[in-house]
């Protein structure tokens, strides 16, 4: 096995180890800080993931870099199994419109791309969250239950 199929596959393993890893806290702590929220109750900040579950600011803080970590570990994974896969696509490309390492090119930068803007747009939510919390005057909030009729 040469250097790049080993570098290649210990990308996918960290990566698919760092997906299990978000899906085992996403259950633990139900839910994330991405899409959660922070208060001000009196001064004092809290901290709601998006299930409306309190946490930590630690925990707020640890969940939402996690979230935004898996954005560019699934592009990890994703341009290393195209990397794995590349002497194939291109031999097998050979007859078609588009040739082989074109169609790697474009691949890659799609990829790249997609990634590069969800991540901005998870740090700047993420960011958000945290430098402008909802000053909430009166009674401490409850996450709101809605019930089917």
């Amino acid at each position: 096995m040469d250097k790049r199929t080993k570098i290649c596959i210990w990308i996918i393993l960290l990566g698919l180890a760092n997906f299990v890893a978000y899906v085992i806290l996403y259950w633990y702590f139900w839910g994330e800080a991405v899409n959660g929220r922070v208060e001000l109750h009196a001064g004092q900040a809290r901290y709601f993931l998006q299930s409306g579950v309190e946490v930590s600011r630690d925990v707020f803080i640890y969940s939402g870099m996690h979230s935004i970590s898996i954005w560019p570990t699934v592009a990890a994974v994703m341009l290393s199994m195209l990397t794995l896969a590349k002497d194939q696509l291109i031999a097998s490309m050979r007859s078609t419109l588009v040739r082989g390492r074109t169609f790697f090119t474009i691949l890659a930068t799609i990829i790249a791309f997609t990634t590069i803007v969800i991540t901005i747009w998870f740090v700047i939510q993420f960011h958000r969250r945290i430098s402008h919390p909802a000053e909430i005057h009166g009674p401490q909030s409850q996450p709101v239950v809605m019930a089917c009729r």
